[in-house]
């Protein structure tokens, strides 16, 4: 079935904007692998223009149209935004499956998100009136103090492209809430969805500059956001290595900055689940989203009684996993988003191979498929903790598995990663699950401090 990809320019102050430099980057369809559409690509010059167009709409009419308008007004642009969303769920959902590769199950519920998203913050929204000027009590009678909450000013936000219009929204919903003007540039792997966020906000007659849209290369979008003199603020979620650039770049300036970063997050089951359960849990943890989750628990850590059970059933599980065209019904495993990526997950279980792992399960393109950046569910073991496929993120349908015998042994395996994003604990024993994720984390950032 053929999904329509709109054309959209660039969302500047209100309305769609040729690129200065009519760069164009093509959309291609991770499930067929052919070009469906194209997105507009900005530059530094564009950026430049958005960011005027931000300053401008938080000072207008001495900024009483969004800087400082009430948090009921800023409130009810976020629900008319919501309701739109909701509106367009079908269409948008579908769209974000050809661009990203995702299930069409977990689109339309990213879609159910987004409008909870946008809700949420607009009743934070309507809640900001009440808290200003708040008084703080001091013990001079000469002086009288109380908190004002303002702006941080214009906000620049960078997305990934595993969760498009979702994680946008995680940035673009407190933003506005707050009574930011706010510039998103999304991944260039997956713009559509972001860039109808745009065509919403025009419907919404959202005041213009308040949301600037502008997809692009990194290189040449996003390092010439996170550099911007007049950009107060960047929140980026993606890799490391294109962290540490962001971050150089607004130390020189003093620069507030938001992360969400890589992981490597380990699950550790214990000898007293239910096995049948914590295995659900395990697929769930690194095969949803097509692997492709920062937070995923990639690494198996599991009692050493139970292992071979465990890992039994696992390649059942696996084998019952529907990878197919992402818009048929059932799909629960679709294509990575673009070849280069396909290209770097199939290299990350090549390597573990030549370093000596198994392949328990998995590992190839499903047979069934000949197009598309398909990758099997895949079960990796006889890992050693210096291998990459222990140590480095894979963004992938990729599990790697290690036994453990005592408590402190599972601990030290969990640690063993310089990512701290999130892990999880399968026990019966509650005592046992806060135990062991209190320790993990105190020594997580013990490890982040010490280096």
């Amino acid at each position: 079935m053929a999904i329509p990809i709109p054309s959209r320019q660039l969302f500047i102050n209100g309305d769609w904007a040729e690129p200065l430099l009519k760069k164009r980057i093509p959309i291609i369809n991770p499930t067929t692998e052919e070009i469906i559409g194209d997105i507009p690509a900005a530059t530094a010059e564009d950026v430049d223009v958005a960011v005027q167009a931000a300053r401008s709409a938080l000072t207008r009419n001495k900024g009483k149209d969004w800087a400082f308008a009430s948090g009921a007004v800023r409130a009810k642009y976020l629900r008319a935004i919501a309701a739109k969303i909701k509106e367009r769920k079908p269409v948008l959902a579908k769209l974000e499956t050809v661009d990203c590769g995702k299930p069409l199950s977990e689109s339309e519920a990213d879609m159910d998100d987004v409008v909870g998203c946008f809700e949420y913050y607009a009743d934070l929204a309507e809640g900001l009136d009440a808290k200003q000027k708040a008084p703080i009590s001091l013990p001079m009678k000469t002086f009288k103090s109380y908190v004002i909450k303002e702006p941080i000013g214009v906000v620049a936000l960078i997305v990934p492209w595993n969760y498009p219009l979702l994680m946008a929204t995680w940035k673009v919903a407190p933003a506005l809430a707050a009574g930011c003007a706010a510039i998103l540039k999304p991944s260039e792997l997956a713009s559509a969805t972001c860039l109808e966020l745009g065509e919403v906000c025009r419907e919404v007659d959202l005041p213009a500059g308040v949301l600037n849209i502008l997809p692009g290369l990194g290189p040449e979008a996003g390092a010439s956001l996170a550099s911007h003199p007049h950009v107060d603020k960047i929140s980026f979620t993606g890799s490391t290595v294109t962290a540490v650039k962001i971050m150089t770049a607004a130390a020189q300036r003093v620069k507030p900055v938001t992360l969400e970063l890589g992981g490597k997050g380990p699950i550790v089951v214990f000898e007293d689940v239910d096995i049948d359960k914590a295995v659900e849990w395990t697929i769930f943890g690194c095969f949803y989203t097509n692997g492709q989750i920062c937070s995923a628990t990639s690494r198996l850590i599991v009692h050493e009684s139970i292992a071979a059970e465990f890992l039994d059933r696992l390649v059942k599980w696996s084998e019952n996993i529907k990878i197919s065209d992402p818009l048929e019904e059932g799909c629960k495993l679709g294509p990575i988003v673009s070849r280069g990526q396909y290209e770097k997950v199939m290299n990350f279980i090549s390597n573990a191979k030549s370093e000596g792992a198994t392949i328990l399960y998995g590992g190839n393109r499903p047979k069934h498929l000949k197009k598309g950046f398909f990758v099997e569910p895949t079960i990796i073991t006889d890992v050693t903790t210096s291998m990459q496929i222990w140590r480095e993120e894979v963004f992938g349908p990729v599990l790697c598995v290690k036994t453990f015998t005592t408590e402190e042994e599972a601990i030290e395996l969990a640690n063993d990663t310089h990512y701290g994003l999130g892990g999880a604990v399968v026990s019966k024993d509650r005592e046992r699950c806060d135990r062991v994720s209190k320790v993990r984390s105190i020594l997580e950032a013990s490890s982040k401090h010490a280096t």
